[in-house]
């Protein structure tokens, strides 16, 4: 991806605040696609921004945000499993509701700063997501889905980190003001 479309995603990379209701505004319907919501071992980029062990489980939530049926954003929340029975337990009854009803209504979260990221073509990550998406939508993740975006937010000493994986499509859109 060059840089002219790195610069075309900057404001969808830098938004601060939900994206899904940023998402919300740009369509007459916004949902989530729950593709799937399980115990898995901790992955090195989600230990090391959790503050985590070498050893452990996390509770991961994989998504897809769409706007009028379109496939916008996959996107990836971990959270250590001992924290889904204390300040994040309301992840596990979440389903098709956006996290965003977890993580803005809560004076007590904070969040990091976000963090760009272009993803290698091959790496794991991409890998997953690509499988996952043309599996939800029945078409090929486009090539130049490479950007993302990580973040963490804390409450009461727990943290959860969540990666946003953003479709070219949004080139073609601005981010706005979240309501």
């Amino acid at each position: 991806m060059g840089i002219a479309t790195r610069d075309s995603l900057r404001d969808w990379l830098r938004a601060p605040g939900s994206l899904s209701r940023r998402l919300a505004r740009l369509g007459e319907r916004f949902s989530v696609q729950l593709l799937r919501q399980r115990v898995a071992p901790f992955r090195a980029q989600e230990r090391a921004a959790l503050g985590l062990p070498p050893r452990g489980l996390t509770v991961v939530r994989e998504v897809i945000l769409r706007v009028d049926d379109e496939p916008l954003v996959w996107a990836r929340s971990a959270v250590h499993q001992r924290a889904t029975t204390g300040p994040w337990r309301a992840l596990k009854g979440l389903g098709t509701r956006p996290l965003a009803h977890l993580l803005y209504d809560d004076d007590r979260i904070h969040r990091s700063e976000l963090q760009p990221r272009r993803l290698s073509r091959h790496g794991h990550t991409r890998r997953h997501a690509a499988r996952q998406w043309l599996a939800a939508t029945g078409q090929v993740m486009p090539a130049q889905m490479l950007w993302s975006r990580n973040s963490v937010f804390s409450r009461s000493g727990a943290q959860l980190r969540v990666m946003e994986l953003f479709a070219p499509a949004l080139q073609r859109q601005r981010p706005g003001r979240p309501r």
